[in-house]
C-alpha cells in the first residue's frame, strides 16, 4: 500500500512540474497542486478516520473430546398385565349384565345374560298334597 501511495505521488510531482505550467497563471497552480494534495492525501485520511480499525478475532482453539466410556445396555424391562379397572359384571338373581370391549379399539357393550330355569319337576314324581282348608264346594 505504501509502494502504491508513493508511486502516485511521485507521478502528481511529475506532471506538477511538466512544462505545460509554464504558460499557467500561478492561482492557477496553486490551485492545481491544493487538487492534488486533496485527492491524493486528504481524502484517503478522511476515509480512514471515518471507518473503525478492523480487529480479527483470535484463531478459536476447541479442547479435545473427553473419552468416551460405554456401559452394558441396561436388562430388558418386562411388565406384568394390567388389572381390569373397571367392574365387568354385574349379578342379579334372575341373571347377569357383562361387559364387553376395551373401550379403545372396541367400544364398550353391556350385554344381559339370563339366568337359565329351573329344570322341570321329575314326571313320575307325585306332587305334595295342597295344604290348608279345602275351598267351600259352588252352590
Amino acid at each position: 500500500m505504501r509502494k502504491l501511495v508513493a508511486i502516485v505521488v511521485l507521478g502528481a510531482m511529475l506532471i506538477a512540474a511538466s512544462p505545460l505550467t509554464a504558460h499557467a497563471h500561478p492561482a492557477a497552480l496553486a490551485l492545481a497542486a491544493f487538487a492534488a494534495f486533496t485527492t491524493l492525501v486528504a481524502l484517503p485520511l478522511a476515509v480512514a478516520a471515518a471507518y473503525p480499525p478492523y480487529y480479527a478475532y483470535p484463531a478459536s482453539v476447541y479442547a479435545p473430546a473427553p473419552p468416551a466410556y460405554y456401559s452394558a445396555p441396561p436388562p430388558p424391562v418386562s411388565y406384568a398385565p394390567a388389572a381390569p379397572a373397571i367392574q365387568r359384571e354385574v349379578v342379579y338373581p334372575h341373571g347377569r349384565h357383562v361387559l364387553y370391549g376395551d373401550g379403545v379399539r372396541t367400544p364398550y357393550q353391556w350385554a344381559w345374560i339370563p339366568n337359565p330355569p329351573a329344570p322341570p319337576p321329575d314326571p313320575g314324581a307325585i306332587p305334595p298334597p295342597p295344604t290348608g282348608t279345602p275351598p267351600p264346594p259352588p252352590r
